[in-house]
């Protein structure tokens, strides 16, 4: 019974308004307006098509990217933190178009004494400042940090022009590099590396209190920007926020350090013999048959005695690493050393941590466990993670990735306890750090650029992560964790598609917000089947590529099937937010009398009269309970041919119609809980395109044989809806007390 009563009402409204219109006196013209439909495409947002990025997302079949190749002899000077270097460059100009000049990124330069980013940052005076912060505000004198370039120099020892603006260095060439063709030139440089715990930075040293130092190294060498056929050099500054775009190559890297260093980095070690101890090899091999539990390769009571004294003597490690966009190490004497075999669909990946006594118990509990977690699960999302091994180091007050080698705090109180959120916080920041080897150092996003695609989607898989490694681990980049950011003050808020330096918000902006939308894809607009296709599709085809925003968005509709526009649209590009909720709820009651609307329309409208007598008879929704009159309905209904009576059900004693509201700008699913006189709950998902008509107000109509004591909007908070007090049929009386307490825990 309830089709054939749907077609009814559904006649009655799609005529009646029609009529009505049609009786509506002659308006005079009006001045059209451009499509501002939330549904319309981004075909006028999204780069056009072309043979190296395609319509589907995929790359093309002209797509190309250059390779560097780079040769380093690096020595670490302990007693006075400075790093030299030298290295051989190999540029292979794989793209379409003659280079007339080759870009190098100098991103110590951003520490130097004449940089400008101190003076692009809006400073006025404290009103209390403690004196260590009083000196370096008003007496400090600069260090002498950033890259001490000490030669450039063709591969045959010529001297090489080129020219420094700030971060970035020009390789001034003889003649235009063809396609396919290579260049080799060799820089040598030295800088005095900071001390990340007092002067900040993404890597550098600490020195601990028995003048031991840990370091952890990055940034340290001139290194290729990225070139291609579309975008050209992407050579914006490094101003100290939006990191790093970088080309794929191999590198050779000696790195000579104090003999009592522990050392590992990026690529396989080649000289174990050299620099590792019997016993430790005997363990390293033992370490690569555990599957279960890490391997100590250096334990505590080792590194303990290691630290005590120094020494004059070094060592030098050597790698290789093929394929990798970026390089790091991490040296100490304080360092233990543990590591585990991790499966990888078949391929022995080994999990592996560094990190002195101070981060004792709570690294040797969690870190290389993590570090396992992480590949595992982000494997199955993605693609099998493709390198030998990833890399923990421990470090205060730092959170830092790079191929195969990671940086990360969390360090338990002096005497060895932690708290929950300690834990939680390393755990965190280890899968993060881990899961960047996925975006982008293999999904080689553009980070100046496009924050959002390495940090967001990183942060959405580390979620999943986070999960499995412990089912009650306090996620945070969820819908509903995400609603406090979407609701401050639109001064404060910026688009996710947004370069990095000028975003207010930046965590979030770039993190969460991210996050939470394809937390929310997944969840409640794609679900998991479609979802988990989609964006592995889009790992796998943009693996040791440089992916774009159009290439993520296109794909994940590619492979899908399904208009996402309006999500990118809303969530990506815009500051809007979301706010759904109940503004009306009317019962209805069934009679066979005609409404004084229908009446109105034949009196009125001819045609209107025409078209109601062809009907015949009408079942109609009035709101006027005297009115109602369902026993002359069911028995008109029952006496239908037993052909039309087969597929019915009860006639609804319960109808409902609800006027949804949206003050929100953001179109999203209208998800709703019917809870009913007898305790039961029903739920119905509206998909997001029941807005496309109406961008205010829509409506639906509710039928059962049990009365409804409650309808809900998202009841699980799964839409990021910023003011939940219109979200309730009958509305809620609001608890200040509560909400003041919630406001304060925030």
């Amino acid at each position: 019974m309830k089709k054939l009563f749907y077609v009814f009402l559904s006649v009655f409204l799609i005529s009646g308004a029609t009529f009505a219109q049609e009786t509506d006196e002659e308006k005079k013209p009006q001045k059209g307006h451009v499509d501002d439909n939330k549904f319309r495409q981004l075909k006028d947002v999204l780069a056009t098509p072309n043979d190296q990025r395609t319509a589907s997302g995929a790359p093309g079949h002209q797509y190309t990217q250059q390779k560097v190749d780079y040769v380093m002899n690096l020595r670490l000077d302990e007693a006075n933190n400075k790093l030299y270097g030298d290295e051989t460059i190999t540029y292979h100009n794989n793209s379409k178009d003659n280079l007339e000049y080759l870009w190098l990124q100098l991103d110590q330069n951003m520490r130097a004494p004449d940089s400008q980013t101190p003076l692009a940052q809006s400073k006025g005076a404290s009103g209390w400042q403690t004196p260590e912060q009083f000196v370096d505000d008003n007496m400090g004198k600069k260090k002498d940090f950033g890259f001490k370039i000490e030669a450039v120099k063709y591969e045959d020892g010529r001297d090489l022009s080129h020219t420094i603006n700030r971060t970035m260095m020009r390789i001034n060439l003889p003649k235009p590099l063809a396609p396919g063709n290579t260049f080799v030139f060799k820089i040598k440089w030295n800088y005095l590396i900071n001390n990340s715990v007092t002067d900040g930075g993404r890597s550098g040293f600490e020195e601990f209190k028995d003048g031991n130092k840990a370091y952890t190294i990055a940034q340290f060498f001139p290194r290729l920007c990225v070139y291609n056929n579309v975008e050209g050099w992407q050579n914006m500054q490094f101003w100290g926020r939006s990191e790093f775009a970088l080309e794929f190559g191999d590198y050779d890297v000696k790195i000579t350090v104090p003999a009592d260093h522990i050392l590992d980095a990026t690529g396989e070690l080649q000289n174990e013999k050299d620099v590792l101890s019997k016993e430790q090899r005997s363990r390293m091999d033992q370490a690569r048959k555990s599957y279960k539990d890490p391997v100590f390769i250096v334990t505590q009571k080792e590194a303990e005695e290691n630290e005590k004294e120094g020494t004059t003597k070094t060592k030098t490690w050597h790698f290789k690493a093929k394929d990798v966009r970026d390089y790091a190490f991490a040296s100490s004497r304080k360092y233990i050393w543990d590591a585990m075999a991790v499966n990888i669909n078949g391929k022995t990946v080994m999990a592996v941590s560094l990190y002195p006594k101070e981060g004792n118990p709570l690294w040797e509990e969690h870190s290389t466990r993590v570090v396992a977690n992480t590949l595992e699960e982000y494997s199955k999302l993605t693609f099998d993670y493709p390198y030998p091994k990833a890399i923990s180091v421990h470090a205060d007050r730092q959170g830092m990735e790079y191929p195969m080698i990671c940086f990360n705090y969390g360090r338990p109180d002096p005497d060895g306890t932690y708290s929950e959120r300690t834990k939680n916080g390393m755990i965190g920041v280890i899968t993060h750090e881990v899961g960047h080897n996925f975006f982008p150092m293999i999904v080689n996003s553009d980070e100046r650029q496009w924050t959002w695609m390495d940090e967001g989607l990183n942060s959405f898989v580390q979620m999943l992560a986070e999960l499995d490694y412990d089912p009650n681990f306090p996620i945070r980049s969820t819908p509903k964790g995400i609603v406090r950011y979407m609701s401050f003050d639109q001064s404060n808020l910026s688009p996710i598609m947004s370069q990095g330096d000028y975003v207010k918000n930046f965590g979030p902006n770039a993190y969460t917000k991210p996050a939470a939308g394809l937390y929310m894809l997944r969840k409640t607009i794609m679900g998991p089947e479609l979802f988990d296709f989609a964006f592995r599709t889009y790992s796998q085809r943009w693996m040791f590529k440089h992916p774009t925003p159009a290439d993520f968005f296109r794909t994940m509709e590619d492979a899908s099937g399904m208009d996402l526009d309006w999500f990118w649209r809303g969530w990506f590009y815009t500051t809007d937010n979301c706010d759904i909720g109940i503004k009306e709820v009317k019962p209805l009651y069934i009679t066979d009398k005609q409404s004084d609307r229908v009446k109105e329309l034949i009196k009125t409208n001819p045609r209107a009269k025409t078209y109601f007598e062809s009907l015949g008879t009408l079942i109609y929704l009035t709101t006027n309970k005297d009115e109602a009159n369902a026993k002359d309905v069911e028995a008109y209904i029952n006496s239908l041919p037993a052909d039309k009576k087969a597929s019915l059900e009860e006639l609804p004693k319960y109808i409902y119609q609800v006027e949804f509201e949206k003050p929100g700008g953001l179109v999203m699913p209208i998800i709703v809980e019917l809870t009913y006189a007898d305790g039961t709950k029903k739920r119905e998902v509206f998909p997001a395109q029941i807005w496309n008509k109406d961008d205010n107000k829509v409506y639906r109509v509710f039928s059962s044989s049990k009365e409804i004591k409650s309808i809900v909007v998202d009841p699980d908070l799964e839409t990021a809806d910023v003011d939940t007090s219109n979200n309730a049929w009958p509305k809620k009386t609001e608890d200040k007390f509560n909400k003041f307490k919630e406001k304060m825990k925030n």
